[in-house]
């Protein structure tokens, strides 16, 4: 289930957070995330102890990155051209920001693996939440083993593509085209979290094993960043985070 803890200022998964495992989704409130000291400054006020905080480069790849060794000695590192990590090392912090993309969190708390993914319109498109299941397998993890939880994205109601998008999808998904597109007032409207959602499903994540965000960034202006709300380049962004105690 997805919950919110009105002290940290986060939402997070029941199926994720325990004594080991640490993760959660920002809201607006904790500052702009394009700002790295608002991601510091929320684990430093908690007095969490890590070693390293791992931010994403996102550049909208499938790229996936499995993070062992530290590769610079600042606390904080950008983790270039990739939208996706992995790693097994306690005291990690890996961090996704967005403002309207998808968020996705992964853990296996067999092999003790943990693993977070940015997923835009390209991302989704491209099949990277099952890129990485796939990324877990190959470190020995069980695919009925995968705990997921989907972050705080724009929802289909404000989520408007042209038709050369909408055909691009339907050609790479056709059998979603019901669940994951509507018609709204003559202009096609999707659901990436839905997509993201039935992605997982096809790789052989467990239903009950996956928890959905409800909400919409863009419509929800009093809790979330919106890129779109925006209008503009110059946009916030939440972080959204998982890390192994």
């Amino acid at each position: 289930m997805i919950t919110f803890n009105p002290d940290l200022k986060i939402f997070y998964s029941t199926k994720v957070n325990d004594r080991n495992y640490f993760s959660g989704f920002s809201i607006s409130d904790l500052g702009d995330a394009r700002n790295s000291y608002t991601i510091t400054n929320f684990f430093n006020q908690q007095r969490i102890t890590f070693k390293k905080i791992a931010i994403l480069e996102q550049i909208h790849s499938t790229n996936i990155e499995l993070y062992q060794d530290a590769k610079s000695k600042d606390y904080l590192e950008i983790i270039a051209d990739s939208d996706g990590i992995l790693t097994k090392n306690t005291q990690i912090i890996l961090v996704v920001r967005n403002a309207d993309c998808v968020p996705l969190i992964m853990v296996d708390k067999t092999t003790g693996y943990i693993g977070i993914s940015h997923q835009g319109w390209r991302g989704s498109l491209k099949n990277m939440a099952n890129k990485m299941v796939t990324s877990f397998l190959k470190v020995n993890s069980k695919v009925e083993d995968l705990i997921c939880s989907i972050g705080p994205a724009i929802g289909i109601c404000c989520y408007e593509v042209d038709d050369s998008l909408y055909y691009n999808f339907l050609e790479e998904f056709d059998g979603y085209s019901r669940k994951i597109f509507i018609l709204k007032k003559g202009r096609w409207h999707i659901s990436l979290s839905q997509l993201n959602y039935l992605e997982l499903l096809d790789a052989g994540i467990k239903k009950e094993n996956i928890d959905f965000f409800p909400f919409c960034t863009k419509c929800d202006s009093k809790r979330f960043f919106s890129r779109r709300r925006a209008k503009s380049q110059n946009f916030s962004e939440m972080f959204n985070f998982v890390m192994k105690l």
